[in-house]
């Protein structure tokens, strides 16, 4: 594992993506990032996200005859946020607005502080744990907390600035997620082969 300085390049967006609005400010966030020079990955337009979603709730999709699909859209799911965390991405930002954070943005999270990627929560929700506290194990995770999406480029290169974090070399983390890794890569060579592909999302509409 190497130490660097360097501001990240392209950088994980984390948060809720189940209704209109959480997916207007998922949107702007990447959009704020791009705009100061960095790449996003960006579930819900470059995940399995941006093909699925529309089937969530789907009777048909969840029938019992389609759980073996089912089980294997969550599986590339994780896989590749699993890839996108470790390898390919090197800053992660946590959108932790919501009555309770995002369950898979929680995981997210954990991810990225065990592979020492620098890590900003945007928070600008009053609802709290208690007496205006955010949960501590959440809050602490972060290097920087802000409440302006505005804010989360230059909080992003203050991070790295300030300093050093790791670059996990995938041959050096455990078969389990070295295996996991390979297979998220496999699924993101996929999508970009077919991102043509991808539906509209409805919620959009």
């Amino acid at each position: 594992m190497d130490a660097v300085n360097c501001p990240p390049r392209i950088v994980y967006c984390s948060g809720p993506l189940f209704c209109p609005e959480e997916l207007k400010v998922m949107g702007s966030i990447a959009q704020v990032l791009e705009s100061a020079g960095y790449q996003t990955f960006l579930p819900q337009r470059d995940g399995v996200e941006a093909f699925v979603m529309n089937q969530v709730d789907a009777p048909l999709a969840n029938a019992w005859i389609l759980k073996p699909i089912q089980t294997l859209a969550h599986k590339a799911v994780f896989a590749l946020d699993i890839y996108q965390l470790v390898e390919r991405c090197d800053g992660f930002v946590f959108n932790m607005n919501g009555r309770v954070p995002d369950e898979g943005g929680v995981v997210e999270t954990a991810v990225a502080f065990a592979c020492g990627k620098p890590l900003v929560i945007y928070r600008n929700d009053g609802r709290s744990l208690a007496c205006g506290r955010s949960h501590p194990m959440l809050i602490s995770a972060a290097q920087v907390v802000v409440d302006d999406i505005h804010q989360i480029p230059e909080a992003l290169a203050a991070c790295a600035a300030r300093r050093s974090f790791v670059l996990t070399r995938t041959a050096a983390l455990p078969p389990q997620i070295r295996r996991t890794v390979a297979f998220g890569r496999r699924v993101w060579k996929l999508l970009r082969l077919i991102r043509f592909l991808a539906p509209k999302n409805a919620l959009l509409v």
